[in-house]
């Protein structure tokens, strides 16, 4: 699909400085979306920019109210109304088992992945009730950890868990408003947060072993679908892996 063939709509990606992020936001950018990107580093968000058009930059730090409340203002304020949240910003957080574990780490995990996505969804339903033509998209970046966990990652995985409902919840709450929820959950791709699952990847049984893992255009251009249904239909999960990898029976 071109640009040409598309209505342009108005989309935030949260954690769009890099990886999935980046690849996201410009696929969408690419299609001819409006595309805020959001994150920390405003030069990491400055290079996703760069070369277009439609995309503003808008640095935001996703655990913390204030911000995101200005995040979401500035949308209002620049385009009057939001089509698409893409939650996607996160952190893999501390590795260890439960007895090991720092509680502050553990709180800051939990900001990033789990109380960001609440405060960015519950920004996002706000506008998307108000506005008209009503409604949105929202898509939350889970995991295959919020189905089944690897080891040492008991922070990153109990709050993808709490991701999955969050999802269920903002989808039944939102639905009679026209606001569609999904959440995505993706398992290998290849960036440079999951740069050492291709070396050595920690398993079940205790060994250590690579991993396959799959480019990330692939979830971009799943993005670029789910953000072109119409809000009369909804994916509610959807789950995209290297075919390879240990997940479909790991243990």
């Amino acid at each position: 699909m071109t640009s040409t063939d598309r209505t342009p709509r108005i989309v935030v990606v949260t954690g769009a400085g890099s990886g999935l992020g980046r690849a996201m936001a410009t696929a969408l950018l690419d299609v001819g979306d409006y595309v805020v990107l959001a994150g920390r580093n405003r030069d990491k968000l400055d290079a996703t920019a760069d070369g277009y058009d439609r995309a503003v930059v808008t640095p935001a730090d996703v655990s913390s109210p204030e911000s995101v409340r200005d995040l979401f203002d500035s949308v209002a304020t620049r385009f009057g109304r939001l089509d698409v949240l893409v939650n996607n910003a996160g952190t893999f957080g501390p590795s260890g088992s439960v007895d090991t574990v720092d509680p502050q780490a553990w709180s800051e995990t939990v900001a990033a992945n789990l109380t960001g996505v609440f405060l960015c969804a519950r920004e996002a339903v706000r506008m998307m009730k108000a506005q008209s033509p009503r409604g949105g998209r929202i898509i939350n970046n889970g995991s295959l950890s919020a189905h089944t966990p690897r080891p040492h990652s008991v922070a990153y995985t109990a709050t993808k868990h709490g991701v999955s409902g969050l999802t269920k919840s903002i989808a039944l709450d939102g639905r009679d408003f026209d606001i569609c929820c999904t959440q995505i959950d993706i398992g290998n791709a290849a960036t440079d947060m999951t740069a050492g699952i291709g070396h050595a990847a920690a398993q079940a049984d205790g060994s250590t072993r690579a991993e396959p893992t799959f480019d990330p255009r692939h979830v971009a251009d799943t993005i670029v679908h789910l953000v072109g249904l119409p809000l009369d239909v909804n994916v509610p999960t959807l789950t995209i892996m290297a075919n390879r990898m240990p997940y479909v029976g790991r243990g």
